[in-house]
């Protein structure tokens, strides 16, 4: 299934394709724009994620991009046609909802990055749950190159990577090689560009065969808790392992780890 034609472009804004095992794949079709996040680019994306939050079938998500480029950031072009505050207010207000979903849907979303990913391309990168890139991937947040610090991308860029080397690449500009990234923990897999379709797949596949229940109350805790006080955040995860430890695919699972045998999964 495809998002809505753009009235101004022939081909659709956002791909979407799924494997029988539940992996859909959404992928950023305005290549000959490196993939920017314009307006009608987020709201395809939220469109997508806020459905997909509630099918039980897709059990991993992944966003990949065509061209040569996994995405470029914010379209700059609009962003000048369009010289009021208010404008902008909405912008990144829409972009900081599409993060933010993309965080709580239950399945995890994984990073596919070859190309460049800057500015709020890499801040998209930053906010999946994971990324695997291609060796010759860049990241950069150099909004600063044109006058702009990129403080959005700032959010998701600090919470992946330490705070000196994050604020190093937001006011130099200076991109960071793949293999970089993975070192600073912006991504976790790099790969030669060929592979790398076979790697996500890898990925994909040891995440399917963990029951979804887990996963999804999981990938809730693992963000709430981050934000909290370590003492708050034991309290939360301590709820979130008791409810979890009630269900039925852990006592199946706990059940067949007694006894000695894989365990009989219902999802």
């Amino acid at each position: 299934m495809n998002a809505p034609q753009s009235p101004t472009q022939l081909e659709p804004l956002l791909l979407e394709s799924r494997t029988p095992a539940g992996v859909v794949t959404l992928t950023l079709n305005r290549p000959a724009q490196f993939n920017c996040l314009s307006e009608e680019m987020l709201a395809a994306l939220q469109a997508a994620f806020e459905r997909l939050a509630s099918d039980k079938a897709a059990r991993v998500i992944v966003i990949a991009a065509a061209g040569k480029a996994f995405c470029a950031g914010h379209d700059l072009k609009q962003m000048k046609a369009n010289p009021r505050q208010a404008y902008y207010e909405k912008l990144f207000a829409d972009c900081a909802r599409l993060m933010l979903t993309i965080q709580r849907v239950p399945q995890p979303v994984i990073a596919r990055v070859h190309g460049v990913a800057t500015a709020a391309g890499c801040q998209l990168v930053a906010t999946c749950d994971l990324a695997v890139a291609a060796e010759g991937a860049k990241f950069g947040v150099n909004g600063i190159d044109v006058g702009l610090f990129c403080s959005s991308p700032s959010v998701a860029l600090a919470r992946n990577v330490g705070r000196k080397q994050a604020f190093e690449m937001l006011v130099t500009g200076e991109f960071i090689d793949a293999a970089t990234a993975k070192q600073r923990g912006l991504v976790n897999r790099v790969v030669p560009a060929a592979e790398l379709d076979a790697e996500i797949e890898r990925l994909a596949q040891a995440i399917i065969a963990k029951p979804a229940v887990a996963i999804g109350m999981g990938k809730g805790l693992f963000y709430r808790q981050l934000e909290m006080g370590v003492e708050a955040a034991y309290q939360l995860a301590g709820h979130t392992m008791a409810c979890n430890m009630i269900d039925e695919v852990a006592q199946e699972g706990v059940a067949a780890f007694m006894e000695k045998r894989k365990p009989s999964w219902a999802g």
